[in-house]
């Protein structure tokens, strides 16, 4: 009765990842690049980059040199919002740009209730751009700690203009140099994909929508037709729901993964990596703990059970169930192939993903833990979990997958 079971379960494995192969968008093939030589515009229009910072000091100075070194063909203006920090920020930020009058610098106002930190530097940003910069037909919504490649913007707003799309997100390039990076990062950006299929995100005709907040070029008509950055002030995964927003009120968006476009934060340790995908993994599954349930058990079938299975086998078991667990295996390991790619990993890490899975499962779980105790949402001192609850209506598009550094 047992080894029925367990082959009905295996059999369900490489049932899910057929279906996942097949009727996910292509969502593994990670494919989804800006063009390396776009096509040049008559006219490059106004840009301005909004910076919110909080105690960014360590990177703030390589993100804003990466902005001011852009090759991009038309005007460009940079605005670093400094959201009340104590380490020195606003110098090193002033200190990377030399005088350099693209850059001002604004002191962030306190934090109202009902808004997360970021989102209210954001619309700081946002205001000032529209009202000091004359003529702003596009926002780059970027972080601190992001170092943009030479050609970023041009080739964002190539791809804007040409393809006419009202929101250019990339999901930047994350370090992967320690151990817990290489282990976590690509399966984090494994689960993305397939969380949000990049190919639907991209299609016009589907309801998909998703960004990432590292890195978002968007048209200011249409943000201001979406009604603005207080429209999801509370949201604690905010990029996804701006872009949902854009795509809601007949917005084109684009989704793709940088090459060269990266972030400079650091997750050298478990731990580091488990606080930051702790801190939204709930968020993410709309506080239900029977969405939770069910990733849980789906996390386990697709990417637990196949190793498990071959396991078994090598302890006694029966040799069917091995071969069913071994395809499943090969499955799995095929299709997160181009993101180890991608990363420049090994394909001998892909034997490694069931481990990955299986810890951010586990934080997961305490995602849900803390946000029952009430110590959810929590980043830099903040916790905005209960107002974002009070105020804000769930991200659009969650399904029941983890999530994790973004």
């Amino acid at each position: 009765m047992l080894d029925t079971i367990l082959l009905a379960i295996a059999l369900s494995s490489i049932l899910g990842w057929i279906c996942l192969r097949f009727r996910r968008g292509g969502f593994w093939r990670a494919d989804q690049r800006l063009p390396a030589s776009p096509k040049p515009l008559a006219i490059w229009p106004q840009v301005t980059a909004v910076v919110p910072a909080r105690n960014e000091a360590e990177s703030i100075g390589r993100a804003v040199r990466s902005l001011l070194n852009q090759d991009y063909p038309g005007p460009f203006r940079i605005v670093v919002v400094d959201d009340n920090s104590t380490d020195g920020t606003t110098a090193e930020a002033l200190r990377a740009a030399a005088d350099d009058p693209r850059l001002v610098v604004i002191p962030g106002a306190p934090l109202p209730k009902r808004w997360t930190g970021k989102l209210w530097a954001v619309h700081q940003g946002v205001n000032c751009a529209l009202e000091n910069v004359l003529g702003t037909e596009f926002l780059l919504l970027t972080d601190a700690d992001i170092e943009h490649d030479p050609s970023n913007v041009r080739r964002l707003v190539a791809l804007a203009e040409n393809e006419r799309q009202d929101l250019v997100s990339l999901m930047v390039r994350l370090r992967c140099e320690t151990f817990w990076e290489r282990l976590l990062v690509p399966p984090f950006i494994f689960f993305f994909q397939k969380l949000y299929p990049f190919p639907w995100v991209n299609d016009r005709s589907r309801s998909e929508a998703a960004a990432a907040g590292g890195c978002m070029l968007i048209r200011t008509t249409a943000l201001q037709a979406a009604g603005g950055i207080a429209t999801i002030r509370g949201q604690l995964i905010d990029d996804c729901a701006l872009a949902a927003r854009i795509k809601q009120y007949g917005g084109a968006i684009w989704l793709g993964l940088a090459e060269e476009t990266r972030s400079l934060r650091l997750y050298p340790r478990l731990r580091d990596v488990w606080s930051m995908i702790a801190r939204t993994a709930f968020t993410q599954l709309n506080h239900s703990s029977g969405k939770l349930l069910a990733t849980v058990i789906g996390m386990l079938v697709l990417y637990v059970i196949p190793p498990l299975s071959v396991l078994l086998w090598m302890a006694g078991g029966s040799i069917q169930l091995a071969m069913l667990g071994l395809v499943a295996w090969l499955m799995m390991a095929a299709s997160f192939a181009p993101t180890l790619t991608l990363y420049r990993r090994s394909l001998a890490w892909s034997l490694l993903l069931p481990v990955a899975a299986c810890l951010y499962v586990l934080m997961t779980i305490d995602s849900a833990r803390l946000s029952w105790q009430g110590r959810g949402g929590i980043w830099k001192g903040r916790s905005f979990e209960a107002d974002a609850a009070l105020d804000a209506p769930r991200e659009a598009g969650s399904v029941t997958e983890p999530v994790g550094p973004q």
